[in-house]
């Protein structure tokens, strides 16, 4: 098999499944497919055949094992995650460089080397078993951590000693979707979780039932209490946190993925332990920046779509707002009380920038930041002034910042040494003109001797109000350092401008964020910066969605489309485990308005027989229970059967692997070097 000779798809079972929806017929040839893989022999055929196929003809293409040496060399430095401090001790994340899994250790001094707490390298011979979310206790003498398996949602979390380095017998199962929170005491932790589903039906069954419990240290589960539940409500999904001075439990409630949450507070001090709401309605974004005492502050996007603070007094039975920072013209993207300030990141035309504020709301700082990027997490408490903040950038790696807030002096904690030089690279910001005139922002990333225009790589997301703000990726830099351009396009649906640049991308509103992915392409060809017929898309989840619906409403445009874990059949998300919440971005199957918007763009019922499509390689995972690949199966199963020409249409199904959380260094690498080979090869860049 040559890479551009004629493929033999295995054979797939077309069935004659029709469904009458609103008055329409709809096909699902496929359905069989929508089996696990677990459990059903034939889907599990299909798959071997699948990825027997995939694995033969990605062996076929020039520079692949170059490709990953290139990769496994970018990745090979140290990173450091945002410090954690508690009980006067910090605690980070580390990779040596090439660790299947970081590592979590602990620093008694700031200044003191580390002690290695949690290594998941050794819990699994793949290193498919990971270290999920973690919580230290307020003393630093426990830490509840989560175990995640093949990449599933699923966690089993368990507590750490942390002086005598001991696993404690506490084990919590069936979390999903949570946080961890740990009372003031340390007695013990707040965890939400799902019912024990059937036997079987782990990694498909919509998750609904969503409750908070308590588990004191020391007891079984079957001993834990349920502090907090919706049975009328099954749909909300809960997720509990512990203010710093351990007297209040605040409950965020959301029914989507949409931020539009509830807010439910308990007084732990009380004799009896009772729930009062706080915010009532599933309307606005509620995010807890810090309590002092009774006054909480709150970043909210009520009455201001790009988002102010807010004060409650929640021991007032008016529970009183007062505004403390006022919305503005740049988006507010986080706050922390820390000292007795507010820390508040900011998004300006999606470069973050770093501003203290009283706890009156008056600017007392600007805080300099090294270069044009973005804060990607910062922390710090109330009453301690000292704070961390992680930046980073196209091309640099995530570095973490000291910042005293009472007097603004920064300093650096870690900056990971590089395998490559900066200044051989260039990261500019250009912008396009969607189909209804509005101003897309576009970031590039390329070699600074690179003539263009070149073989590019247009990498997109546009859903549920996530920002795409700059960000190292040692995948996007290698292509860089290929000689090939790899940009971002910041459209519609995502969170760069805040509730209405969300609102304009989603529901009926989705075909502007295929629109503006469209112009995006076409201004890079147009601005010479794109080779023609040497443009890829990318994207991943809802991202390979925008890749599935982009290809099909423009096969002329892209020499080939990378799709990964992507939605693709938009009548049956809803089905299958978290499915529901996407309801919000995607709108309702079940409605017959949302339906026909669905099946519009839908990317299985919308291949275009008799268009010749670019390349596509599909990339999906056999443990993936957030967008299950039965989305990615059917899809490949309907492209392989259609008439769009002769250019490959592929499936890549990892194993021990979900939707990207978890995944072990050494299958990040590999995935990309696939992903980089194939897009090399149809686009014409010189390896």
């Amino acid at each position: 098999m040559s890479p551009d000779g004629p493929i033999a798809y295995p054979p797939t079972t077309r069935g004659d499944i029709v469904d009458t929806l609103f008055g329409r017929t709809v096909s699902d040839p496929y359905r069989w497919l929508e089996g696990d893989v677990r459990h059903d022999e034939r889907v599990r055929a299909w798959v071997e055949a699948e990825a027997g196929l995939t694995e033969a003809y990605l062996a076929k293409l020039p520079g692949r094992e170059a490709i990953r040496e290139r990769l496994t060399r970018l990745w090979n430095y140290e990173r450091v995650s945002l410090l954690l401090k508690r009980g006067g001790r910090y605690f980070h994340l580390r990779n040596s460089g090439l660790d299947a899994q970081p590592v979590l250790c602990m620093r008694d001094r700031l200044a003191a080397e580390p002690r290695v707490l949690i290594d998941p390298n050794h819990w699994s011979e793949d290193g498919a078993t990971a270290l999920g979310e973690w919580e230290v206790s307020r003393d630093g003498r426990r830490i509840a951590y989560a175990v995640q398996d093949g990449g599933s949602d699923w966690r089993t979390v368990r507590v750490l000693d942390v002086d005598g380095g001991e696993t404690l017998s506490d084990e919590v199962h069936w979390v999903k979707f949570s946080g961890l929170a740990w009372a003031g005491n340390g007695s013990g932790f707040f965890y939400s979780r799902f019912p024990e589903p059937e036997a079987g039906a782990e990694h498909q069954a919509s998750n609904l039932d969503h409750s908070v419990w308590f588990h004191r240290l020391g007891t079984r589960q079957e001993q834990d209490f349920l502090v907090y539940a919706t049975p009328d409500r099954p749909r909300l999904t809960h997720v509990a946190e512990v203010t710093q001075d351990g007297r209040w439990l605040l409950i965020s409630s959301a029914e989507g993925t949409e931020v539009r949450t509830e807010l439910t507070l308990i007084d732990l001090t009380a004799e009896k332990l009772q729930s009062r709401t706080l915010v009532r309605g599933l309307e606005n974004d509620w995010r807890l920046a810090g309590a002092a005492g009774d006054l909480f502050y709150f970043v909210t996007d009520l009455e201001a779509p790009r988002r102010r603070i807010v004060s409650i007094d929640v021991a007032s039975e008016m529970r009183r707002r007062r505004e403390i920072v006022a919305e503005g013209h740049d988006l507010i993207a986080d706050a922390r009380l820390v000292g007795d300030r507010l820390l508040v990141s900011v998004l300006r035309d999606v470069a973050s920038e770093l501003r203290v504020y009283d706890l009156e709301g008056r600017l007392m700082d600007h805080v300099g930041l090294p270069a044009v990027g973005a804060i990607a997490a910062m922390d710090g408490e109330g009453g301690d002034p000292e704070a961390f903040f992680a930046f980073t950038s196209y091309d640099r790696p995530t570095e973490i910042h000291r910042l005293d807030v009472a007097t603004g002096a920064t300093s650096m904690f870690a900056r990971p040494p590089l395998s490559f030089d900066p200044a051989e690279f260039v990261v500019e910001q250009t912008a396009c003109t969607s189909k209804d005139g509005t101003v897309v922002p576009i970031f590039v990333l390329r070699r600074r001797d690179v003539v263009s225009p070149a073989p590019t790589i247009l990498y997109g997301y546009g859903g549920f109000e996530i920002s795409l703000t700059p960000g190292f990726s040692p995948a996007a830099l290698g292509w860089a350092a290929m000689g090939g351009v790899y940009a971002v396009a910041n459209i519609r649906g995502g969170g760069e401008y805040g509730k209405a640049w969300h609102d304009a991308g989603r529901r009926a509103n989705k075909q502007n964020v295929f629109d503006d992915f469209i112009a995006a392409a076409e201004h890079l060809m147009a601005r010479g910066i794109a080779a023609r017929n040497g443009l890829v898309v990318h994207g991943h989840s809802n991202g390979g969605l925008l890749v599935a619906a982009v290809t099909n409403q423009r096969p002329d445009l892209f020499a080939a489309a990378l799709p990964g874990v992507g939605v693709h059949d938009m009548l049956r998300f809803h089905r299958f485990t978290a499915g529901r919440y996407w309801i919000d971005d995607y709108g309702d199957p079940g409605v017959e308005e949302d339906f026909a918007t669905l099946l519009g763009y839908s990317p299985i019922h919308n291949i275009c027989h008799g268009a010749d499509y670019p390349a596509i390689l599909i990339a999906t995972a056999d443990t993936d229970d957030r967008v299950v690949p039965a989305h990615s199966f059917k899809y490949a199963a309907a492209l392989q059967a259609a008439d769009i020409g002769p250019r490959p249409h592929l499936i890549r199904i990892e194993t021990r692997a979900g939707h990207g959380a978890g995944k072990p260094l050494a299958k990040q690498i590999e995935e990309i070097a696939d992903l980089w080979a194939f897009a090399a090869y149809w686009s014409g860049l010189r390896l």
